[in-house]
């Protein structure tokens, strides 16, 4: 895949910023107390880059935040869940961007939220090899579906003020 250097200088760019976000928000305790619960603030970056760049482009840059987040948060049995859920979120985003609007960036990300939770409940049921991990999905769906319609509207107003230059 051959890039132009703008395009890769931001999509390093996307990806350093999502990965500090993402370094940040593991450093705050989980309020909910519900294990897994999270805002997901670095996915504001992914929502605004399946909108900006082409698939595969997203898509290298999702796989270097993952590993690099795994890395960096020294926690590699997560890279499974992690991994597991970002690529079904991705799929799913990519496919709704063709019939979702721009400015409905925010739906696609709810979607998204699913995408990635059932991605990772899937990873939950092979790796512990138990039905029970279904239990947990409703509570991931709602929560998910909450902060996924936080990361798109901030995905919306950061491609809109893109958008107006």
């Amino acid at each position: 895949m051959k890039m132009k250097t703008k395009r890769l200088t931001e999509l390093a760019l996307l990806t350093s910023a999502a990965l500090i976000v993402f370094v940040i928000e593991m450093r705050i305790p989980n309020l909910s107390g519900i294990a897994g619960v999270k805002l997901g603030l670095a996915n504001i970056f992914t929502v605004y880059a399946v909108y900006r760049f082409s698939g595969k482009e997203v898509l290298l840059m999702v796989l270097t935040r993952v590993f690099l987040g795994a890395l960096f948060s020294s926690n590699f049995s997560s890279l499974i869940y992690s991994f597991s859920g970002a690529m079904m979120c991705l799929a799913g985003m990519l496919l709704l961007k063709k019939v979702i609007p721009q400015k409905y960036i925010w739906l696609c990300s709810i979607f998204g939220a699913i995408f990635h939770n059932t991605g990772q409940i899937i990873a939950a049921i092979v790796m512990t090899r138990s039905l029970a991990v279904i239990a947990y999905y409703p509570i991931l769906i709602v929560t998910g579906c909450i902060a996924g319609a936080f990361t798109g509207f901030c995905a919306y107003f950061i491609l809109k003020r893109f958008n107006s230059k």
